[in-house]
């Protein structure tokens, strides 16, 4: 199985290339299933409904939401009406919505998503180790599951990779996002997990995570606010992670970074092997 996914969209700019990119990155690498994490896709903050609605037709199988998921507050309502939306599992007990869900990939597999926001260097949450076990306890990888797919979305590099080694061979892949910066370290595990501590994000490299420079820097520089963040919004670059699952065994064959155009230097799967 083929599956995508797209680090965090970033302000207009970033998902107007999502919207461009995606159904020809659907078409050219076969894609099986393909998972875009959306909680800045709405000026840098949050997510509306139109925008979750352009990105699932864009080629968006599921949607994650991440730290900002109620920064625009109508997504604590229409956040119920999509099954495609995925909030932090780790949220308390009675929050709207759905933490994990199990949909069906275009090649019929049966792909569990499970999304976490990490706690060292966060606001208080549950924690994430024991929400995940409960999930893929319940949904087990290779009786239930046919992939199992884990955005983890976390500050500390450490408890990224805490998070992949504690996983190894029960999932399918674990990504990081929320730091917005692409991490070399793209790898299957020596149980068959594909593991990437950071997916970095879909947005302008030219700016700071994403933010037109100024602000954030003033604030290094002088220790106040001086103003508020805007995204980004020159030449974008698209930025995931891909992963070619086996069918039988649900683990990881072969993964790699995703990146194409703007700043960075583009890496583009050629593993795929028709």
């Amino acid at each position: 199985m083929r599956l995508l996914f797209l680090g965090d969209v970033m302000g207009v700019a970033g998902r107007e290339k999502v919207y461009e990119m995606l159904p020809k990155l659907r078409d050219l690498y076969k894609l099986d299933f393909v998972i875009v994490n959306g909680e800045n896709s709405a000026g840098g903050f949050g997510i509306t409904e139109e925008i979750a609605l352009d990105l699932y037709d864009a080629g968006a199988d599921v949607i994650t939401m991440g730290d900002h998921c109620w920064d625009k507050k109508e997504a604590l309502i229409f956040c119920e009406k999509y099954d495609y939306l995925v909030r932090p599992v780790n949220f308390v007990a009675g929050t709207p919505g759905r933490g994990t869900g199990l949909y069906t990939a275009k090649n019929g597999a049966m792909v569990l998503v499970v999304h976490a926001l990490g706690r060292v260097f966060m606001p208080p949450r549950d924690c994430p180790f024991i929400a995940i076990e409960n999930q893929i306890e319940q949904c087990p990888l290779g009786q239930v599951a046919d992939a199992i797919f884990i955005d983890f979305h976390a500050e500390a590099t450490s408890e990224k990779m805490a998070m992949g080694k504690f996983l190894d061979g029960r999932v399918s892949a674990v990504v990081g996002t929320h730091t917005h910066v692409p991490t070399g370290d793209a790898h299957i595990q020596k149980n068959g997990t594909a593991y990437m501590t950071d997916a970095g994000m879909c947005g302008d490299y030219d700016s700071i995570i994403g933010s037109v420079s100024d602000e954030p820097l003033n604030r290094f520089l002088y220790g106040r606010r001086m103003g508020g963040f805007k995204p980004a919004e020159g030449a974008v670059t698209i930025s995931g992670f891909a992963v070619d699952i086996d069918d039988k065994t649900g683990l990881a064959k072969h993964c790699s970074p995703l990146r194409i155009g703007g700043m960075l230097q583009d890496q583009v799967p050629d593993f795929w092997g028709d």
